[in-house]
């Protein structure tokens, strides 16, 4: 496996906690062991369903090095970068580059609201603070800004930004940027598309947090698309949408979660002041879980 050259399912894996807060390592070991067993193509820690924003840099290091211990090496390893200012982002990408990781994911958590030069100024900074391989994450859902076309042929520019997850949701938006930019930057899907249409327009994986809960349909439905054998693939897509639709309805972290717990993963909650899901919710992600053959 090329672990400079990223393609395939990689899990947005969630960061198991107590009820008092105190990170689990048992549980992340136990999950990176069996999803790369069920056959993912990589792993990703501290994306949104990581619940990266919301932990100091001593649990992010040991998340990064829980993954990295269960890989053992065997897939990739893409870590998430949250940081709010360019200068706390770029020290804790060159940390993260130092636990060995294959790349780094990076968003740009805002309170105030930042311009597109800004914008284009931190993603770039962090990316030439690293030598491995970036992929840029967008997600206007929880920020204020999103990136142009514009500002994404800017930071194609940076030899090492390599790959995007847009999490816009919006299909027409990724063909402005395959149109514009071609396969300079390839395009990963997130949970808020429908992974077959991105993988029709040259997407090469699909980065989210459900494929935890449903490994081997995921890579199924990747390998469909590589085959071209669109009519197939988007007949399993539809019998997993029900999934997709939960986590448009439901807390994404606290869904996947309330999901490993019902597969047997003692992941526990999310981070207060996180909503955490009801028992009405619990009930239908066990029952989608049922539906699409996940339990």
């Amino acid at each position: 496996m090329d672990k400079k050259t990223f393609s395939g399912i990689y899990p947005y894996l969630p960061t198991p906690f107590d009820e008092a807060g105190n990170f689990k390592e048992k549980p992340l070991y136990e999950l990176s062991d069996h999803l790369i067993k069920k056959g993912v193509h990589g792993l990703t820690p501290l994306g949104s369903t990581g619940e990266g924003p919301y932990l100091d840099w001593e649990t992010k290091k040991r998340t990064i090095e829980v993954v990295m211990e269960a890989s053992a090496g065997r897939v990739p390893v893409i870590a998430g970068i949250n940081n709010m200012t360019t200068r706390g982002a770029v020290d804790e990408a060159a940390r993260t580059e130092a636990l060995g990781v294959d790349g780094i994911l990076i968003v740009l958590p805002d309170y105030f609201p930042v311009d597109e030069s800004e914008v284009i100024n931190h993603f770039k900074s962090v990316a030439e603070a690293v030598s491995c391989p970036v992929t840029l994450y967008t997600n206007p859902k929880f920020t204020s800004w999103d990136f142009s076309i514009n500002a994404l042929t800017k930071l194609a520019e940076v030899p090492n930004i390599q790959y995007i997850k847009d999490a816009s949701g919006n299909i027409g938006k990724l063909m402005s940027v395959v149109s514009s930019l071609g396969d300079r930057i390839k395009i990963f899907s997130a949970s808020a598309h429908v992974p077959v249409f991105v993988f029709m327009l040259g997407g090469v994986g699909w980065m989210a947090g459900p494929a935890c809960l449903i490994p081997e349909k995921s890579i199924e439905l990747y390998e469909l698309a590589q085959e071209k054998k669109w009519e197939e693939a988007l007949e399993l897509q539809k019998s997993l949408w029900p999934l997709n639709m939960a986590f448009q309805k439901y807390s994404l972290a606290a869904c996947v979660k309330a999901g490993l717990e019902i597969q047997g993963f003692n992941v526990g909650p999310t981070l207060r002041p996180q909503k955490q899901l009801d028992e009405t919710a619990k009930k239908a992600i066990r029952d989608i879980l049922e539906k699409v053959g996940a339990l």
